[in-house]
């Protein structure tokens, strides 16, 4: 059993309430649009992080990070990009594999809109996260948990950081 931790489009940025809400987390996946490699080390002191570069991200974060990855977590095929679309309106590379070799749990960032959809025909999960940094048209920095266990998904939950501003000071 594994308890996952979701987040995209940081642009840089790591709001404190982060750490809360992943604290409970054995892996934190980030799809991308990291910002800065101080993000990626925050987050590496809460739990195990996977990553992928998104494309705001320099050749620093480019050269640790690659453009796709896919892996088995908990008896699921998990697929992760930062530009990938969204069920039945992939873009021009996630199409293909979509159509021909699915994941079970497909995650992608990029839109900075919050998107938790089965894909019936491609019979996979889509998750993106929305977005938790500051940059960015959102109104509320979002990201997602779940817990996988042996083929099952429980416990999903979308979390609301707050609104994209900066917290003001008190």
């Amino acid at each position: 059993m594994k308890r996952i931790g979701v987040i995209s489009d940081t642009h840089g940025y790591f709001d404190p309430k982060i750490t809360k809400y992943f604290e409970s987390c054995d892996e934190i996946w980030h799809a991308g649009d990291i910002g800065s490699l101080d993000v990626m080390d925050e987050l590496k002191n809460i739990a195990m992080v996977r990553g992928v570069y998104g494309n705001i991200d320099n050749a620093k974060i480019r050269s640790e990070y690659p453009k796709n990855i896919r892996f088995n977590c908990e008896n699921f095929d998990v697929w992760i990009t930062h530009i990938g679309g969204k069920p039945y309106v992939y873009n021009k590379e996630t199409r293909p594999v979509m159509l021909t070799n699915p994941p079970d749990i497909f995650v992608c960032g990029h839109s900075h809109i919050l998107l938790v959809q089965h894909d019936k025909r491609a019979k996979c999960l889509c998750i993106n996260p929305g977005a938790a940094g500051i940059k960015g048209f959102h109104k509320v920095k979002t990201l997602v948990r779940f817990t996988l266990n042996n083929g099952k998904i429980s416990e999903m939950e979308v979390v609301e950081l707050g609104p994209r501003s900066l917290p003001q000071p008190v």
